[in-house]
């Protein structure tokens, strides 16, 4: 029988101490709800009474089928009686189906940072788990600092936790709270505390990544006999993070052979709740994230695609499909034509279906530094505007135009014939600056012309505003486009202010579908405009075709 290994994610409490991240309640439970689906074993809402936020979540927390819903909090304070302690009052009546209660395990902690007996510490914990045992189904002790706390006095480690299970905890969670173990030692100490009479079914881990190793030292506690792994999502915490339970789960599942309440089927979702996270948060997700980023199997090199195309196993460690990701082939400077054939396979394109003449009429409509008639094939043309700045290994959307245009497959949907940008900056009466930026555009739809102003927060803004101006009255699908992401880079590093600029703009269209476009030219302006009219353009041929 496979051996099962139990999650407990801490994202909605430790994760929520990230910097830049701000939760409110209702993110809370709608993260909560995703992680239930899932199939974590336990999720922890936050600290009863610690404030506003994780009071209103656990006053009306989500219904939950596959988790237990977990609270978290402190051991009584010293010179009180679990009893009579309000924090400990507060933890106890939560509506939850379990208790993580942390406790010092490391003597110089007690001594300094609490300033009280060790002996009192101990009491501490032990009445406190009983307190808690005897009203919740469930409590879990959090060892904080153990690993440093057994490095420094073993005896005294093993004496609080040893309490904390003879007083009836379930789980006895095994702390690297600063985050600075290595998988040997994390290994040897776990393997020392079954020894010492710890058993292994009620043993749990967790770790802070304050030296890159939080993943690794999860595993090898599990391979030393733990059997809970906590961690968060995308591994968020404060610092340097927790323990990513993204990669966790698949590594325990798939490498190590142990039974997680994720399940096969449900592992398949894992790339779905790392991006849902971040969109939550509004953060943009790691591209390069092991098993779920977008560049987690891409392959960009010319000699990887040929050995991929043969066979997968060449260069990835798993089927992406495994954990709901997919292969991307990336096209480049470095490509091969394996590559841009893989990628042309993913689109539906016969390479053999794109002439040079076509390349050559699309190449004449841009405005790049080389004469089209030079072309000799797509992989030369590539390799030729990747030169000159264009990413196309980012910008896919940009690539996939370029190749329809050329088949004759996106029509001209509309078409700017002139454009003007003031951007003005004057002292007002009070002598405070104002900043005005004023678009006007003249704009071609099936034969007719169009003319619009717009004013925004800078001269992208406002031709954005005045292009939609006209755009949406025709075509009313564009309301939903959404600009996530707008960066600029100098291209060339030694041509002063005339350097090349390139933009990327990432897009989405209110129902979770986001892509790159890419524009480069000397004036920013420009660079932006052939990005943003390039995003439009592919939404709609997305939504329409070439209708």
């Amino acid at each position: 029988m496979t051996e099962r290994v139990y999650l407990y994610d801490t994202t909605l409490r430790d994760g929520a101490q990230t910097e830049g991240v701000d939760m409110s309640a209702a993110d809370k439970a709608r993260i909560a709800r995703a992680l239930d689906e899932l199939g974590i074993d336990y999720i922890e809402g936050g600290w009863p009474g610690a404030n506003p936020t994780d009071d209103s979540f656990f006053e009306a927390p989500p219904a939950l089928t596959n988790a237990k819903l977990a609270a978290f909090g402190m051991t009584r304070r010293a010179g009180r009686s679990a009893a009579n302690d309000p924090g400990l009052a507060t933890l106890v009546a939560a509506p939850v189906g379990a208790l993580t209660l942390f406790g010092k395990t490391w003597d110089f902690q007690a001594t300094v940072a609490l300033g009280i007996e060790l002996d009192e510490n101990l009491r501490m914990i032990a009445e406190s788990v009983a307190f808690a045992a005897g009203r919740l189904p469930e409590v879990l002790f959090d060892a904080e600092h153990f690993f440093d706390g057994y490095r420094a006095n073993p005896d005294y480690a093993l004496a609080t936790i040893k309490a904390a299970l003879e007083a009836g905890a379930r789980w006895i969670v095994l702390c690297d709270t600063n985050g600075g173990m290595l998988p040997d030692e994390v290994e040897r100490v776990v393997k020392a505390v079954v020894a010492a009479g710890i058993p292994g079914e009620k043993l749990g881990i967790h770790c802070h990544n304050d030296s890159d190793s939080a993943v690794a030292n999860s595993l090898a506690a599990v391979r030393a006999g733990a059997r809970q792994v906590q961690g968060t999502i995308n591994g968020l915490g404060e610092r340097c993070g927790n323990a990513n339970l993204i990669s966790v789960i698949p590594n325990l599942m798939l490498k190590m052979g142990y039974a997680t309440g994720v399940g096969l089927d449900r592992l398949r979702r894992l790339t779905s709740v790392s991006r849902g996270l971040d969109e939550v948060l509004d953060r943009n997700p790691d591209r390069h994230q092991p098993y779920v980023g977008a560049s987690a199997f891409a392959h960009k090199g010319g000699v990887h695609v040929s050995a991929v195309a043969k066979n997968p196993k060449c260069y990835e460690h798993i089927d992406p499909a495994e954990v709901g990701n997919h292969r991307q082939i990336v096209v480049s400077d470095q490509a091969g034509r394996s590559n841009l054939a893989a990628r042309m396979g993913e689109l539906g394109i016969a390479p053999e279906s794109v002439r040079r003449e076509a390349l050559i009429q699309v190449v004449a409509q841009m405005q790049v530094e080389f004469d089209p008639r030079d072309v000799t094939d797509l992989v030369d043309l590539v390799k030729k505007l990747e030169h000159l700045g264009y990413t196309y290994d980012q910008a896919t959307a940009s690539f996939e135009l370029l190749l329809r245009r050329a088949l004759g497959q996106v029509p001209a949907y509309f078409r700017l014939d002139r454009y003007r940008v003031i951007d003005e900056r004057r002292r007002n009466p009070a002598g405070e600056w104002l900043t005005l930026s004023e678009a006007t555009v003249k704009v071609e739809v099936e034969g007719e012309s169009h003319m619009e102003v717009g004013e925004g927060n800078g001269p992208v803004h406002a031709f954005d505003r005045a292009l939609r101006k006209v755009l949406t009255r025709i075509y009313p699908e564009l309301t939903a486009l959404n600009l996530v992401d707008y960066r600029v880079r100098i291209v060339e590093s030694t041509a002063g202010t005339n350097a090349r600029t390139r933009v990327t703009i990432e897009s989405e269209d209110g129902a979770g579908h986001r892509w790159v476009t890419v524009g480069v030219h000397t004036n920013v302006l420009e660079a932006s405009l052939e990005a943003l009219q390039d995003s439009i353009a592919y939404m709609l041929y997305r939504l329409r075709g070439n209708t």
